[in-house]
């Protein structure tokens, strides 16, 4: 079961690269072959949406960061074999552009053949055989290549070069008979080229597994989460469930509101992908699907203003929930397109719809405070802040999350200090 998710939210949390802006993506993709790489990128797109599927494939990936195992494979082997194997089933050619050569064939029977030799040694090594999460992965693997048909490619010394007799052979077998089942082996190499790949990336950057509890319980418990891209983050902890599944979060200019909101909703991505995270501890209840709101554009094709996007953002959220789905929904200052009194009264009217949906969590960021004070009447409404504390006329943000509603109005400040009525009225020195 895959995790509901839109192009939005993929924006929204940077999970690819942008405009030369590094993405969420380029942090964990240390994989070694290009189908690793392709394999990974899939993950990104699709995260899962079954207890058991993200916690077996978490299990996996932190086996293998306990084992600190390198990669066993030469990456020039997967480009030959992959050249070799994306011929399957034509004749070698006489070195005709888009054919195979007679070198190529003779490269990528050997390079296949030590690619399944290396790759049943590694899958019968004792510290792997005893990762349970992996046996059901393991097993097929090594179905495949004890497979009668394969005996010979199993039992062949590599140490000399092959005599033409033997390439034409294996030719026949691996690229025109059995070629589908090769296709199917490179696929597990490249998801174990997936696995290595992050599990260097938890031990190298110390992140932890977070682990998946049942769906509708509606709960994320998250200890010291920060956001992967930032160096010397401060980090925080956050608790929702149905007694509160909605938070308010209030905080003036520059204080940390959206950072917080992406460390968060980045977490609770890459959590259902069964990845590490950057956080110290976090468990967190499966969701149907995860849309965020925190960079929404005007939709200039349609002619809609910013507000207007928002209503519509806000329209698809709704449709969701009406069919029932659990949601992690994220709002970042929302309805900021239009005057205040609405602003105002339309995000208490639609946080106050939100709460009713006890099976979802919602976190909605505001400037308007006074919309806060008018949701304390919800039960299951919590109240969070990111301060500013004031040295002299320069504020200061902690990027601490605090309980309560802030009273931080800072904007007036920041534009004196940065002269921007005395250039207008004098004229900049």
């Amino acid at each position: 079961m895959k995790l509901h998710t839109d192009e939005q939210t993929i924006d929204d949390l940077r999970i690819f690269s942008k405009r030369d802006v590094a993405g969420i993506y380029d942090i964990y993709n240390h994989t070694h072959t290009r189908g690793g790489e392709n394999h990974l990128q899939e993950m990104f797109r699709h995260p899962l949406s079954d207890r058991e599927g993200i916690n077996t494939r978490s299990s996996v990936i932190r086996a293998f960061a306990q084992l600190d195992l390198a990669f066993p494979f030469n990456a020039s082997l997967f480009d030959m074999a992959e050249k070799y194997l994306a011929h399957s089933g034509h004749q070698p050619g006489k070195g005709e552009q888009g054919q195979l050569s007679e070198k190529d064939v003779q490269n990528g029977v050997t390079a296949v053949i030590e690619l399944m030799q290396l790759m049943h040694s590694f899958i019968e090594s004792p510290s792997v055989v005893k990762i349970e999460a992996y046996s059901h992965e393991r097993k097929l693997i090594a179905d495949l290549l004890c497979d009668p048909a394969f005996g010979p490619v199993m039992r062949e010394n590599l140490k000399g070069k092959l005599p033409y007799s033997a390439v034409a052979a294996f030719d026949q077998l691996l690229r025109i008979r059995e070629s589908a089942r090769l296709e199917k082996l490179l696929s597990y190499l490249y998801s174990l080229d997936v696995y290595l790949s992050i599990a260097k990336v938890a031990n190298t950057r110390k992140f932890i597994f977070p682990i998946a509890l049942e769906k509708g319980t509606a709960r994320i418990h998250i200890k010291g989460v920060y956001h992967p891209a930032v160096q010397n983050p401060i980090t925080n902890d956050v608790t929702m469930d149905a007694s509160q599944s909605v938070i308010f979060l209030t905080g003036a200019n520059m204080a940390g509101k959206s950072t917080f909101l992406r460390s968060l909703s980045t977490a609770v991505f890459l959590a259902h992908m069964g990845f590490p995270v950057a956080a110290a501890f976090m468990e967190f209840s499966v969701m149907d699907g995860i849309y965020t709101t925190i960079n929404l554009p005007d939709n200039l094709g349609i002619g809609a203003s910013h507000f207007y996007a928002e209503v519509l953002r806000v329209r698809k959220v709704a449709a969701e929930l009406k069919s029932g789905k659990s949601l992690f929904i994220v709002f970042d200052e929302l309805f900021r397109g239009t005057n205040v009194k609405d602003a105002h009264e339309a995000t208490v009217a639609v946080t106050q719809s939100f709460a009713s949906r006890t099976s979802s969590l919602f976190i909605i960021s505001s400037h308007i405070v006074e919309a806060g004070e008018d949701l304390r009447q919800q039960s299951n409404a919590g109240f969070l802040f990111l301060p500013t504390r004031m040295n002299g006329h320069t504020p200061e943000y902690t990027y601490k999350l605090e309980r309560g509603i802030t009273e931080d109005r800072h904007g007036m400040i920041i534009i004196r200090n940065e002269g921007i009525l005395d250039i207008l009225q004098n004229g900049k020195k």
